[in-house]
């Protein structure tokens, strides 16, 4: 059996993730994520996977389960969001780390497919760990029902073997995670 070293970084599933702990990672400030600009109204996640290094919260990736509609076909995926690595400590693979615990959870679950959104400048991290841009527009719920057009990129990952995405417009028939 291969120890693990006392410093390397672990992965947990949180029982919640609060504003305390996003501060953890990602410090103070109006906008953490970025997208403020967009001006959507987010889904909170239900399920919480985090990297403890050091005695503190360094990364956290969230997961929510989430009705789509792609062509004709009503389905659901996992919806994964609020990807965060504190800034001092990227470039190091915590992003993967944190993406394969809740990825992995995520496989036990059922839909076939993880989707996330994310700045065009991400999507070459992204595309690195496995994730595919989705094509066309993708259309989100929002308040009032309201229906949008996602601004940022779409981005989709198969969970299981052969469980390819399928051709057709799509529509989260939700808040975007």
């Amino acid at each position: 059996m291969t120890q693990q070293h006392p410093t390397a970084p672990t992965t947990v599933q949180l029982p919640d993730y609060t504003n305390a702990d996003q501060e953890e990672i990602l410090g103070g400030g109006d906008d953490p994520f970025g997208v403020a600009s967009v001006g959507l109204t987010w889904l909170p996640k239900d399920l919480h996977f985090g990297v403890r290094h050091g005695g503190r919260l360094v990364a956290h990736a969230g997961l929510v389960r989430l009705p789509v509609g792609i062509g004709e076909a009503d389905t659901e995926v996992m919806g994964v969001g609020g990807v965060a690595v504190a800034p001092e400590a990227r470039g190091r693979g915590l992003a993967r780390l944190v993406l394969a615990a809740a990825l992995d959870h995520a496989r036990t679950l059922g839909p076939r497919h993880a989707l996330l959104f994310c700045r065009p400048p991400l999507v070459p991290l992204y595309e690195r760990l496995g994730w595919q841009p989705v094509d066309g527009d993708v259309r989100v719920e929002q308040p009032e029902g309201r229906v949008v057009t996602m601004p940022l990129r779409t981005m989709v990952m198969p969970l299981h073997p052969g469980a390819d995405w399928p051709s057709g417009a799509v529509r989260l028939r939700s808040l975007p995670m």
